[in-house]
């Protein structure tokens, strides 16, 4: 049963996706432009896992060894890393099943944006981005992404894309599919960044929808897929079932793995939301501060649907965040405090401090004074309205609490495992009810000019889920400041 806030969001965000037809009909990918009602699905959320990036993509990797036909893999940035060490273990480990089995080639595509300085300045910078070559001869070879050779891997069919564009749009999505039946959305990439992410693991009619996506946008220049028939979902689950608790899904053990499967609400109403690259002057250094601020950010399905959330709720709002440096976000933030809706946000100190200041011209730490100050200048106000008038009929602002992000002590840390040293989760909670998780952070970049992707889940019962998972791990490493 669609709830208030379910028909205010959505219902806000499809008329107002559709009347920027003539601006979103010019991105790329556009597909959902004239009609936005293609990105609506439903899914089966299976698990929320919480941990390093090492740790969430290896327990994923590890569920990719069930793969029949094909692996899809997005990453923003790709890096030397345990991490990488595991997507090559798992090349091999398909190939040999594959040649042993027989039953041939497994297809294979891994997809990023950023590797090097190097990459960034000869790669092409056209959106159709660069398939990198298995040969040796060019800087564009496996190797030099320490991938396996064709010869090492015969029993795939792998094909490696990048899409870079200059001077700063990254495709920052991350995602895994396979067979494309069950997806993972990590907040994290392929990289050493040894930070505090999460990880959302789906079936359903969504992951149809995230292959839509990946197909619109990647699989051009060589990288297409042929079509083939996916076992049914009662076959699939079996098959997870029959290796469930064996060494597939054995591994470096995130912090915490939520089973999210056994809700009552099994189908949940699920919205993918794309917010393609946005080439935009005001990204560029040298432009004027003002227009920097004033400018709106793209109607992007995944912008357009954040605005609406922010503006329906009447409750409460979580947002935990990398960094915060988007204005039009604070503007949202400050209105839902006027409207009485608490809001809490979790983030990090100094990190990645110049991609901070080269796209926004500002610093988490700044914005969140400036909040903190607006906020403190609310309640003067509202305090001073009642105090003039106490029969006055006034909404009190909402609670403001604000979080940053450090590791445990060192005496706190139990057994070998790895100690995130900054929070990397993008994740929004939108009263108690719904869930926006993916790639998208809630700074300049994420808002004015990166391809990112976003997943919307409207159940209460993955949001209690998955908020008390996080508020548990959280527990000795976050630090509220004085509001």
């Amino acid at each position: 049963m669609a709830t208030p806030l379910f028909r205010a969001i959505i219902d806000g965000w499809l008329k107002e996706v559709a009347n920027n037809v003539d601006e979103n009909q010019f991105d790329d990918p556009n597909y959902y432009a004239f009609d936005p009602r293609v990105l609506l699905s439903s899914s089966r959320p299976e698990t929320f896992g919480i941990g390093t990036g090492h740790q969430i993509l290896k327990d994923a990797l590890s569920a990719c060894e069930l793969a029949q036909h094909e692996v899809i893999i997005v990453t923003c940035f790709w890096a030397k890393s345990d991490s990488r060490d595991d997507v090559v273990a798992l090349l091999r480990t398909l190939s040999d099943r594959a040649v042993r089995n027989g039953s041939g080639k497994i297809q294979v595509r891994i997809c990023f944006s950023s590797y090097s300085v190097w990459q960034k300045l000869t790669q092409t910078g056209r959106i159709r981005g660069a398939t990198y070559a298995p040969s040796t001869a060019r800087f564009s070879s496996w190797a030099r992404l320490g991938l396996p050779s064709p010869e090492e891997i015969p029993g795939l069919n792998l094909v490696v894309k990048s899409v870079f564009v200059r001077p700063f749009s990254v495709m920052h999505p991350k995602f895994i599919i396979i067979d494309r039946q069950r997806a993972f959305l990590p907040s994290c990439n392929v990289s050493w960044e040894g930070w505090f992410e999460g990880c959302i693991e789906l079936t359903g009619p969504a992951v149809g929808k995230l292959f839509e996506f990946w197909d619109e946008f990647w699989s051009r220049g060589g990288a297409s897929l042929d079509g083939f028939h996916p076992p049914a979902q009662s076959e699939l689950s079996s098959l997870i079932d029959e290796t469930a608790g064996s060494k597939v899904r054995v591994s470096t053990q995130p912090i915490l793995q939520i089973d999210v499967s056994k809700t009552a609400q099994r189908k949940i109403p699920t919205i993918l939301l794309p917010s393609p690259h946005h080439r935009q002057i005001d990204a560029c250094p040298g432009v004027n501060l003002f227009l920097l601020s004033q400018r709106p950010p793209p109607p992007t399905p995944l912008n357009v649907f954040l605005t609406q959330a922010f503006r329906a709720a009447k409750k409460s709002i979580y947002i935990q965040t990398p960094n915060l440096t988007c204005r039009a976000v604070k503007a949202l933030v400050v209105e839902a405090l006027s409207r009485g809706v608490n809001v809490r946000i979790v983030t990090s100190k100094r990190l990645m401090l110049l991609e901070q200041i080269v796209t926004a011209r500002t610093v988490t730490e700044v914005e969140l004074h400036g909040l903190k100050r607006t906020y403190a200048s609310m309640m003067k106000n509202y305090e001073r309205t009642v105090m003039n008038d106490p029969e006055i009929d006034c909404q009190a602002p909402g609670e403001l609490s604000i979080g940053y992000y450090h590791p445990k002590d060192s005496a706190e840390l139990q057994g070998d495992n790895e100690e995130p040293v900054k929070s990397h989760l993008k994740l929004t909670i939108f009263d108690e009810e719904v869930v926006v998780l993916g790639s998208g952070n809630m700074d300049h970049a994420s808002w004015y000019t990166s391809q990112e992707l976003g997943i919307a889940l409207f159940s209460t019962e993955i949001a209690e889920l998955i908020r008390k998972g996080v508020e548990q791990c959280l527990e000795g490493r976050v630090s509220n400041i004085p509001i």
